[in-house]
């Protein structure tokens, strides 16, 4: 699909959004970017933005990063000498009726965007794109372990909380990986889906119990679902790993202050920056064709 003109602004994230931006470029998108990593030599097509303004006037489209937006309002923007904000004035930049995507809003982005007429496009949960780049999640949660703990990942008691797009994958390979493994689910019908894997399933109430016995605890629930109540019963040296999106779903602070190894793993997908960074792109732009077409139906184009 060759968009010649559209101009695409991405904004934070890291080699996954390096990618994003390639592809796109190559697509035929006039591309402007502020806040991953740059790579050394450019990416053809692209430019580099001096600030978040910059990539973003007169941009089309905007793309912010998968990983939630912080508690004081910022991207994950890791190249940025400052945090980067998407206020009001920031998104007025963007050209008159552009689209958004990003994993997920919080509420003052949304007012942001009510208040300037921007379209949000929240993607986090986009069963096909999460699909899409499970495995490499999965993948860093492993590595994770197997870097932070001191125990085989089988036969050891892992526990694996909620049991979404992500939860599902992590614990079918822990289970493949010879784990004995536990769903913490309150949806009786994924507690029994858990079981076809050949997990153990109880309810989220139930972790508590659990815990004593718990080597590992991976939680994929982006609410507060595993606090002091249930860290303190965790062996002492067990490993926590919160792989929720802001706000997580850990007390990650308690867990350290107990003697936990705790690990908030944001952003895995950058473990496979070229695997992952191309399927987010196919699903930003199977968004991008379908409003396109919307458009000209409306006879905007």
């Amino acid at each position: 699909m060759t968009r010649g003109g559209r101009r695409l602004a991405v904004v934070g994230g890291d080699e996954r959004e390096q990618e994003i931006a390639r592809l796109a470029a190559r697509d035929g998108f006039v591309v402007t970017a502020y806040g991953f990593p740059w790579p050394e030599g450019g990416i053809e097509g692209a430019r580099l933005a001096a600030d978040a303004a910059e990539a973003l006037r007169g941009a089309h489209f905007a793309l912010f990063p998968i990983p939630g937006i912080a508690s004081d309002g910022s991207l994950f923007a890791p190249a940025a000498p400052s945090p980067v904000v998407p206020t009001v004035e920031l998104l007025r930049e963007l050209a008159s009726g552009a689209h958004l995507f990003l994993g997920v809003a919080d509420e003052r982005l949304r007012a942001a965007a009510a208040e300037t007429g921007v379209t949000l496009h929240e993607y986090e949960d986009d069963v096909e794109l999460m699909l899409e780049r499970g495995p490499a999640i999965v993948e860093g949660a492993l590595a994770a372990a197997i870097a932070r703990t001191r125990v085989t990942i089988h036969a050891s008691r892992v526990a694996v909380v909620g049991f979404g797009t992500i939860g599902s994958l992590l614990a079918r390979s822990l289970v493949l990986l010879g784990a004995h493994v536990t769903v913490a689910a309150r949806n009786p019908v994924q507690r029994a889906a858990a079981r076809t894997l050949g997990a153990d399933a109880v309810p989220l109430e139930s972790l508590v119990e659990l815990a004593p016995r718990l080597a590992m605890l991976f939680s994929t629930v982006p609410a507060p679902v595993v606090g002091r109540a249930v860290l303190e019963r965790l062996p002492r040296g067990s490993l926590v790993v919160d792989l929720a999106a802001p706000p997580g779903g850990v007390d990650l602070d308690a867990a350290r202050a107990l003697g936990l190894e705790a690990l908030w793993a944001r952003g895995l997908g950058r473990r496979a920056p070229v695997t992952v960074g191309a399927s987010q792109w196919r699903g930003v732009r199977r968004r991008i064709h379908a409003i396109d077409e919307e458009e000209e139906a409306r006879g905007e184009g």
